[in-house]
């Protein structure tokens, strides 16, 4: 992939691939796209991305899924005309830049890219799906009725054979190289007729699924090599910033004030950590309480959430200061350590308004040796994170549904199964820590007394 970046500005491709809705994406689009289209498209593209990766991890599939997709795309990527496509084909070369960089990388986006290529190519109708397969050259023809005549006793015999209704004139066949589909011929669920399947259109997606996967799969290997040999050194100073952050990007809300209206003060503190902070919050709370100390990762970590929930400066200064002043002595905490939690307030240094971690960000930190930050649900051993669980008494059925999200890496669902299990309410999903605890007060705080007409509060109305 050859991106150039032009004297004004915009960034530049060669190659098109744009008369077709579904793509490839084999070359780059020759389109110009201002720096901010870069980041905007391609966040638009990572919500898309990112909705369908927690709906096939809560287990949605079929009419439900694809409502889902639909929805997603129509609300993020779906713009007037050909800019759509153009939006597709840019945004997608931008994640493919974000994404080459690391095994792990690559094995998410190709794994949610074919899903949503998948979603989009059974949407598309019959006729345009084999439109599609003829402009990409994908070898696949679809049969006529004087040929699905000729064979539609033996395709029937293989349809009864696995208990499927019998094909009749309405029905959609391809031809298909055998190799190409080895399972389906190992299970004799084909018709073969010199060399070739007799493939359903059912399973046709598949196929081009495949297809696309194999291709996605080569040429994130081969953008690596560029974005190591080339890209990254010479756009240091603008396209690398963007692509680095891209992929751990929180695409929520702004969590850098409380939303829930309530007095978070020092004599809360500890209530709340038991009954609303997230287990990540939670692990590090009490390590603090426990130990006296955090290491910087930690303090950055749980500082900034506490900041989120509402805990004002004064009161963040005496809570830090009470703590590692058993470890360190008050002197060495002023002297040393007051400072960052200052500046964690924007009162220090750039005077920059730090925001609370997202999820994302914390699942991707790299805790050391004796660091208490990160992701449970990632970075503790089962046998620990049991245990951390166990402080929360969960158990039975809950338990093991949170051990086999772990299992999947499906990190931030494990949080949300924890969620509900300890609230009895369901969520939407936990994508923040800072949501954790709103979402928490929403349901343990009760609501304030509504007032009558005549201005005199209301007290609320109770059934015995």
């Amino acid at each position: 992939m050859d991106f150039r970046v032009a004297s004004n500005k915009r960034l530049t491709s060669g190659g098109a691939e744009a008369h077709s809705r579904l793509s490839f994406y084999l070359t780059a689009p020759s389109l110009e796209v201002s720096l901010e289209e870069f980041e905007q498209f391609a966040l638009d593209r990572l919500r898309v991305l990112k909705g369908l990766e927690e709906a096939l991890s809560r287990g949605r599939r079929g009419e439900e899924l694809e409502a889902l997709v639909t929805s997603l795309w129509r609300k993020y990527m779906r713009t007037s005309g050909s800019s759509e496509t153009s939006k597709d084909t840019i945004s997608h070369f931008v994640l493919r830049l974000v994404y080459c960089r690391s095994d792990e990388l690559r094995k998410w986006f190709l794994a949610m890219e074919s899903s949503l290529f998948r979603h989009r190519f059974q949407s598309e109708s019959f006729e345009d799906q084999k439109r599609f397969m003829e402009d990409n050259k994908i070898p696949y023809r679809a049969i006529g009725t004087s040929e699905f005549e000729s064979v539609k006793d033996k395709l029937g015999q293989v349809a009864r054979s696995l208990n499927q209704p019998v094909p009749n004139a309405d029905s959609k066949f391809y031809k298909v190289p055998f190799e190409e589909v080895p399972e389906l011929v190992s299970g004799r669920k084909v018709y073969i007729h010199k060399g070739l399947a007799f493939v359903p259109s059912t399973q046709l997606a598949s196929l081009v699924v495949g297809q696309f996967r194999s291709k996605l799969s080569k040429a994130l290997v081969l953008t690596n090599r560029k974005w190591m040999a080339m890209i990254a050194e010479e756009e240091a100073d603008r396209l690398t910033p963007i692509v680095e952050a891209l992929s751990s990007r929180y695409l929520g809300p702004d969590y850098s004030q409380a939303k829930v209206k309530t007095e978070v003060n020092l004599q809360d503190i500890d209530s709340l950590a038991k009954t609303s902070f997230p287990l990540c919050m939670r692990h590090l709370f009490f390590k603090l309480r426990e130990e006296h100390h955090l290491k910087h990762g930690g303090r950055q970590q749980l500082g900034l959430f506490l900041k989120g929930v509402g805990l004002k400066l004064e009161d963040a200064l005496a809570f830090w200061r009470s703590e590692f002043s058993q470890k360190v002595g008050v002197e060495k905490f002023d002297k040393e350590y007051a400072y960052n939690v200052r500046h964690n307030y924007g009162k220090e240094g750039k005077r920059t308004d730090y925001t609370p971690f997202s999820c994302n960000k914390v699942i991707l930190s790299t805790p050391g040796v004796g660091d208490h930050h990160g992701c449970p649900y990632r970075h503790f051993s089962e046998d620990n994170l049991r245990v951390a669980l166990g402080s929360l008494h969960l158990g039975g059925r809950a338990l093991d549904d949170i051990m086999e999200k772990v299992r999947n890496r499906h990190y931030q669902l494990a949080c949300s199964i924890t969620f509900e299990a300890t609230h009895g309410s369901s969520c939407a999903g936990i994508n923040h820590p800072n949501q954790y605890f709103e979402e928490s007060q929403k349901i343990l705080q009760p609501k304030a007394p509504q007032a009558s007409p005549n201005g005199v509060a209301e007290a609320p109305v109770t059934t015995s």
